[in-house]
């Protein structure tokens, strides 16, 4: 049956305004009034002003004695100046009855009420009892260590502003203030529910084609840093009528409605179908906007309650919800308008964007040697679940724009607001299982780290330009039969790594391989049709053995490349692919068959210049340590 398309694409900026509009005004639901103990987290509705001086008298900061500062005037070690020890003595939590008369100091506590007459304290430290009366041996200036009433706030005074979020600090200085209850904004009810016969709930044993819900976690708890409350309401199937249910549900129980998925089953949007049927005025307002990702975000309202059907794909459902609900829970949660910490970087190779569509990229930031930030876009797709966690911040490609260049500088968003801290060691280039191993046990020890997976020849690339401290590597060098240290270029040098046995990876049972020594069997089956391949990505070592395997030809899936072992086997098990290239850890570990080819050698590639920084040696000593190699060869590899 023929699909129907979007209703019209629009630009971003439009579909925000009319999405917008259709809500204003955008502006707090109410008040609650809620206890000190309540608070945290709640967005203040007025000014709060202190009905108290605080302190509420002159105040002692130190232990000492309260006297009359001209009675210590002159006073040293060498001339120190005596004074009668009061009969009286100030204790805490009450004002005291005596007064410090001229010649005379009076025993005082820190945060004790200063007795009439005395205007200075003089530290116990600067002091000794001898015979009934004070040794002072340094003197003291009128006001030294008192802290007069009101100092840190007068009464009347406003201490938080209307539209401040209370955080530890806040609630604390209401309890200084004495105040026990505080107006606050009311949260903003967020009802969020998930859509699709494909999603299942974390903790559920999922099958082949199925996928656990993270939209829903994802969107709750944005809306709870956000401000609002989150109203979870489960997953719903690809059904009308059960759609149908949960939308007249979550408009009679919230401020708002969030829902994910719902292309499937039919003609069209399953789910914009039925907010046609069950929305009132002015009912769906955008489908489709010109954005990648998240083109086939629908925008509606009934009445002034914003509807919101988000793309299923995890980063496309993250994207746009924080470009076009976000803003909306901020200004029903009275919450400020957030902006992320920008900042300048660049792409350290060339990039396509598709043209005519604002194109968000997710990026992680290392520096370079000269300290300039360098941005390496996250390609992982719209359907990624880890992109959004792992990326730093965000650049924009205009939709008019089709290419960015290497070394092209771009606009980077932090994501949560401030500059990402940088990763005490950056590695950058072809991932494996044995370098998370390296990395959790450096982690362990203190040692923060960022790795980036761009392929052995990537990493090569980066080291050379500055951009990390680490690049794994497994090249192979044809004419020498020797991997890694042929490619080494002055000013860089080679950290032995370890072992690890690539080869053939297929179902148990396919007769086509099952026996057969590696390169025959490849070749037997490359030309053969109905046999499809699963690839690696162009610049990983694992391509070049790939391509020496194939020995020019060109399977069915050639084209298909996959960025790590783990997603070659997860092909070949699942069925999509009958064979591909990959360690035997991941093929021991998916219960595949393995046909050896090599033993390889993964290594590691750094810069002279980075070798004496603490968190590399740090590395190379952990590398270097038998608990560590032991760790290795539990782990499948040959070290």
């Amino acid at each position: 049956m023929k699909q129907d398309q979007f209703l019209r694409v629009l630009d971003r900026d439009e579909a925000e305004r009319r999405f917008q509009a259709a809500l204003a005004p955008l502006e707090p639901l109410g008040v609650d009034v809620v206890p000190i103990g309540g608070a945290l987290g709640r967005v203040l509705a007025e000014d709060v002003a202190s009905p108290v001086s605080v302190p509420g008298f002159d105040r002692s900061n130190v232990d000492g004695w309260a006297v009359r500062a001209a009675d210590t005037f002159g006073a040293t070690e060498h001339t120190p100046r005596r004074l009668c020890v009061s009969a009286d003595a100030v204790e805490m939590g009450r004002v005291p009855t005596g007064s410090v008369e001229p010649g005379t100091a009076m025993a005082i506590p820190t945060g004790g009420v200063v007795p009439r007459g005395a205007d200075a304290i003089v530290m116990v430290e600067h002091s000794r009892v001898e015979a009934g009366e004070v040794v002072i041996v340094k003197a003291v200036t009128p006001g030294r260590w008192i802290t007069y009433a009101g100092t840190d706030v007068a009464q009347g005074e406003v201490v938080l502003r209307a539209r401040e979020t209370c955080t530890s600090r806040e609630t604390g200085l209401l309890a200084a203030m004495g105040i026990p209850r505080v107006s606050v904004f009311r949260k903003p009810v967020v009802a969020v529910f998930s859509t699709g016969d494909e999603i299942v709930p974390p903790g559920t044993p999922i099958a082949a084609g199925q996928i656990f819900d993270s939209n829903a976690v994802v969107i709750c708890d944005a809306v709870r840093e956000l401000g609002g409350e989150p109203l979870p309401l489960g997953i719903v199937p690809d059904d009308a009528d059960a759609i149908r249910s949960m939308l007249r549900r979550a408009l009679g129980s919230a401020d708002l409605v969030v829902l994910s998925g719902g292309t499937s089953k039919g003609p069209g949007d399953l789910n914009v179908r039925v907010l046609e049927e069950v929305l009132g005025p002015p009912g769906i307002l955008v489908h489709g906007v010109a954005l990648k990702p998240g083109k086939p975000i629908c925008l509606a309202a009934s009445g002034r309650k914003g509807v919101v059907v988000l793309p299923g794909f995890p980063t496309s459902a993250i994207f746009t919800f924080h470009e076009f609900v976000a803003p909306v829970v901020r200004a029903l949660a009275g919450t400020s308008a957030h902006a992320g910490a920008r900042t300048f970087a660049r792409l350290p190779f060339r990039m396509s964007s598709e043209i005519g569509r604002t194109e968000y990229v997710l990026v992680r930031l290392v520096s370079d040697s000269r300290g300039e930030l360098v941005a390496y876009p996250i390609g992982k797709g719209s359907g990624s679940v880890t992109t959004w966690s792992q990326a730093d911040g965000y650049f924009v490609v205009p939709a008019r724009v089709e290419q960015l260049d290497e070394g092209e500088t771009v606009d980077v968003v932090s994501l949560g607001g401030a500059r990402p801290a940088p990763a005490d060691l950056v590695v950058i280039g072809s991932h494996c299982v044995g370098l998370d191993v390296l990395l959790g046990r450096l982690r362990a020890a203190g040692v923060t780290s960022k790795a980036i997976a761009v392929g052995s020849e990537g990493g090569l690339a980066a080291v050379k330009r500055g951009e990390c401290d680490l690049a794994g590597v497994h090249l192979f060098d044809p004419a020498t039969g020797t991997y890694n240290a042929p490619f080494l270029e002055p000013g860089l040098e080679l950290v032995s790594g370890y072992g690890r046995m690539q080869g053939v990876v297929f179902r148990p049972g396919d007769a086509r391989f099952e026996g057969k020594p590696a390169e025959e069997a490849v070749r037997a089956v490359a030309t053969s049709p109905g046999v499809v391949m699963v690839n690696r990505n162009r610049g990983s070592g694992t391509r070049v053995l790939i391509d020496r395997l194939l020995g020019g030809a060109r399977p069915a899936g050639h084209a298909v490349e996959a960025t790590s072992h783990h997603a070659v086997a997860a092909a070949v098990a699942q069925g999509r692919a009958d064979f591909g290239v990959a360690i035997d850890v991941v093929a021991c570990d998916r219960s595949l068959g393995f046909l050896p080819v090599t033993e390889e050698r993964f290594d590691f590639v750094l810069a002279s210049a980075r070798r004496d920084r603490p968190t590399v040696r740090a590395f190379v000593a952990e590398l270097a340590r038998p608990e560590t190699r032991a760790a290795l060869r539990e782990r499948g590899l040959l070290a």
